[in-house]
């Protein structure tokens, strides 16, 4: 991935635990991961494989942002816009 798709990706990570109410603590444990390494993904300092990111969007909910983000969309448009209706209808074939 080149850098700006990781700073898009850890921006996205980020605003997927917050929208789901989800302390960097709550989502190491839900992962069995540490803090830290929760800590470096969203602050893309780490990137995370497949199943990680897969399993993230699973903890928080937000499965139609991994199909956004893998289907193309880019960060700023899910950010605004996916984000903020997260919920309100949720793809199950991830």
């Amino acid at each position: 991935m080149e850098g700006g798709e990781t700073m898009k990706i850890g921006a996205i990570l980020q605003a997927c635990r917050e929208r789901a109410g989800l302390s960097q603590e709550e989502l190491a444990h839900r992962m069995n991961r540490t803090q830290p390494c929760i800590s470096k993904f969203e602050n893309s300092v780490k990137v995370p494989d497949a199943f990680t990111f897969l399993e993230w969007f699973k903890q928080t909910n937000t499965q139609e942002v991994a199909v956004a983000f893998l289907m193309g969309m880019d960060g700023l448009t899910i950010l605004q816009t996916l984000l903020p209706i997260v919920g309100g209808f949720v793809y199950w074939f991830i």
